[in-house]
């Protein structure tokens, strides 16, 4: 009997081929968290193909490191964003997995105090953006001595659902 020598390599690439030609734009996959870089982390879907989540896809709020959000193994939901067949590359997108604009302010009332986590100061001390929930941020009036990653509380001042805004007062 003649026994046929199996190529590893070559059916993990045919493999990984097959799942890439499965992708679907705007198609909700799970993945694992393999691999986090300054700019992002590769995420393995189901299928076996590796695709790149950007730190602008990560999160509503301004985050500086892909790590305040996720960890290596960590298992989330996707959304595939964008596919360049060309390359074989896509890119991923978890932001739309923590829920719409509406779903996060619903249990949110005016004059609630609430803890936050300031994410960036507007230049010209216009303003403090107060992430609430990880895909709602608020902002506050400028105060002098706060920064990024400050904890905070804050008083809920006014909802303005149409604008998709959340003004806040640091209490």
């Amino acid at each position: 009997m003649i026994y046929k020598k199996f190529d590893f390599e070559s059916e993990t690439k045919k493999t990984k081929e097959v799942a890439f030609d499965e992708l679907e734009i705007g198609r909700k996959v799970y993945g694992k968290v393999i691999n986090i870089k300054p700019y992002g982390a590769f995420v393995k879907i189901e299928s076996g193909a590796v695709g790149l989540l950007h730190i602008e896809d990560i999160s509503v709020a301004r985050i500086k490191s892909p790590e305040e959000r996720l960890h290596l193994g960590q298992k989330i939901p996707v959304i595939v964003k964008s596919i360049d067949k060309q390359s074989k590359k896509f890119n991923l997108s978890y932001k739309e997995m923590l829920g719409t604009w509406q779903e996060n302010i619903k249990n949110v009332k005016v004059g609630q105090e609430m803890q936050g986590i300031i994410r960036e100061t507007a230049k010209g001390n216009k303003g403090i953006f107060i992430e609430l929930k990880p895909n709602l941020v608020g902002m506050s009036e400028y105060k002098p001595n706060y920064h990024f990653g400050d904890k905070v509380t804050v008083l809920v001042k006014k909802i303005i659902p149409e604008k998709h805004k959340v003004k806040l007062k640091i209490i």
